[in-house]
């Protein structure tokens, strides 16, 4: 049986501090996507994080479709690890490796004993549908090429709240693009959306 040859390439973000790592298999199916913060949030869930975590410089992983996307803390340069990273992911894919065993549960936010407040329940409302479905397709492949995720958090009192993950969380650019963009579109579509904002993770 012949496999056909694994390529993985890298893709900058509009962050700086993230990377994309693009294979021409898909990793994850089914819209799946996962983002870990340390080697034991991924443990028992994703080898493949779990890996990426003994790199010193790795900060957070996300995987999702074809891509990883990995972000990285300032005490070294892309262009010393770029090359490294891409190769370990290749051979990770190549040698057939599990890449996530089980997704995640959803945590409760304020599960970490400390009285942070719980995370916000969202009444439905008669414009969630309609929200989702313009994200779905205006905004989601845009932000996935961009080596992140959104997701619909819930709406109300004309406010639509999202959780922006990947290469998107933190970025520099992401306020530009969740006011100008995703606002805008909304509002245009849905004059009772008055403003987007990205739920704090």
């Amino acid at each position: 049986m012949t496999s056909v040859p694994v390529t993985v390439y890298v893709e900058m973000t509009p962050n700086p501090n993230t990377m994309k790592f693009v294979a021409n298999k898909y990793l994850l199916i089914n819209g799946e996507s996962v983002e870990f913060h340390s080697g034991s949030e991924a443990k028992g869930y994703s080898p493949l994080a779990e890996e990426l975590f003994n790199f010193p410089f790795v900060k957070t992983v996300f995987i999702t479709a074809n891509f990883v996307t990995v972000a990285k803390n300032d005490s070294i340069s892309w262009d010393f690890v770029t090359m490294e990273l891409r190769e370990f992911i290749k051979s990770w894919i190549v040698d057939g490796k599990d890449i996530l065993i089980q997704m995640p549960v959803a945590k409760p936010k304020a599960a970490s004993g400390d009285d942070s407040k719980p995370a916000k329940e969202y009444a439905p409302s008669e414009y969630d549908d309609a929200i989702r479905s313009l994200l779905d397709e205006y905004v989601r492949p845009a932000v996935e090429g961009d080596g992140g995720a959104i997701d619909f958090v819930g709406f109300e009192e004309g406010t639509v709240t999202v959780a922006l993950r990947g290469a998107c969380s933190g970025c520099p650019s992401s306020t530009a693009t969740l006011k100008g963009g995703i606002e805008n579109l909304l509002k245009q579509h849905l004059p009772d959306v008055k403003e987007v904002v990205a739920e704090s993770l």
